[in-house]
């Protein structure tokens, strides 16, 4: 690097610009839903010129994945609690602290919108489902390697966190930890051989 060259300084001005951005987007989609704000009002609420928006993201829908992926694969520490079960429900515990959050139901209402519109739509949703599975078949090798019996990835996510995504969709209460420590019961129990502690 040439002494002319000033350093970069890691999450200097860029990355305050993607996270106001990131935090418009996310306010306007819970205020007035998906398809019903353009680049000009996330740059004004974010407080940087459009121009800026275009430049890093080149148009809406991109930006709206990279937030969707982004906010709904926040990567909270994978839980070792030394039994299968007791990683599930911890792991279980902090996706539903993630989705019940300020921002949690608005941000899962625009990976569902997102989810029909195409190409970038396509990618938000692999991108959120790919890293879901890689975080739980963190957890479900390392029972694995303990010597217990472990569900596939797939079986968590359709048994334990696909139920909690459809109460906060729907606006269901009730994300309590007996809810979401029966979740886990009840994928323990239906395996071969197994039962729930």
């Amino acid at each position: 690097m040439s002494e002319k060259e000033p350093a970069r300084r890691p999450g200097g001005r860029s990355a305050r610009v993607a996270a106001q951005v990131h935090q418009a987007v996310t306010e306007l989609i819970g205020e007035r839903g998906y398809g019903n704000f353009t680049v000009g009002d996330v740059a004004a609420r974010a407080g940087v010129a459009d121009s800026s928006v275009y430049r890093r993201w080149g148009n809406l829908e991109t930006l709206l994945g990279e937030v969707a992926l982004t906010r709904l694969n926040a990567r909270s520490p994978m839980p070792d609690t030394g039994t299968l079960a007791g990683d599930l429900r911890t792991y279980a515990a902090q996706v539903a602290r993630e989705i019940t959050g300020p921002d949690g139901p608005a941000v899962l209402h625009l990976a569902v919108a997102l989810a029909g519109t195409g190409e970038q739509g396509d990618r938000a949703r692999e991108g959120v489902r790919a890293e879901r599975t890689r975080q739980l078949q963190s957890v479900l090798d390392r029972a694995r390697e303990r010597g217990e019996e472990a569900p596939d990835a797939f079986e968590v996510l359709d048994h334990v966190l696909a139920p909690m995504y459809i109460r906060v969709l729907f606006g269901m209460d009730g994300l309590t930890p007996e809810y979401i420590n029966g979740l886990v019961n009840r994928l323990l129990s239906f395996r071969p051989n197994g039962t729930a502690p």
